[in-house]
């Protein structure tokens, strides 16, 4: 595995599954490339049932059914899923009291700490958990 794994928010890998320009010509989206490139890049399973959530309230729209485009974003992209293990389960309730409730946001920074993974978000609460030295992260 190379120097800087790393692990996408939900909201980075919907913008970067979608060739958003969010992240076009972007440091970051250049280190999602090279992580792929290497096999170090991932995605919390947590943030499939985020994205469902996310469409079936609304909130955002996909080119296609939930599961299909799901399938798609993985095989298109070839990030590879990081499932929820009893680690990181333990883990996303040991985050401290300063960290918010958000079920989502605590199993991928979880996910992030056991594995020592980069985050990569643009999430203003988890990159100023980051700054106070809890993870790692790169803004997005």
């Amino acid at each position: 595995m190379p120097e800087r794994a790393l692990l996408l928010d939900t909201h980075v890998w919907i913008w970067f599954a979608n060739g958003s320009d969010r992240l076009a010509g972007s440091d970051t989206r250049a280190a999602i490339e090279t992580a792929i490139d290497s096999s170090a890049a991932f995605l919390s399973t947590i943030s499939l049932w985020e994205t469902a959530m996310l469409v079936s309230k609304r909130r955002i729209t996909l080119s296609m059914d939930s599961l299909e485009w799901m399938r798609n974003g993985l095989d298109k992209t070839g990030i590879q899923l990081l499932d929820i293990t009893p680690e990181i389960a333990v883990e996303s309730a040991n985050l401290g009291e300063g960290f918010h409730g958000d079920p989502a946001d605590r199993i991928i920074v979880a996910g992030a700490r056991i594995h020592n993974f980069h985050l990569v978000t643009r999430d203003a609460r988890i990159l100023a958990y980051a700054r106070e030295g809890h993870c790692k992260a790169l803004p997005a």
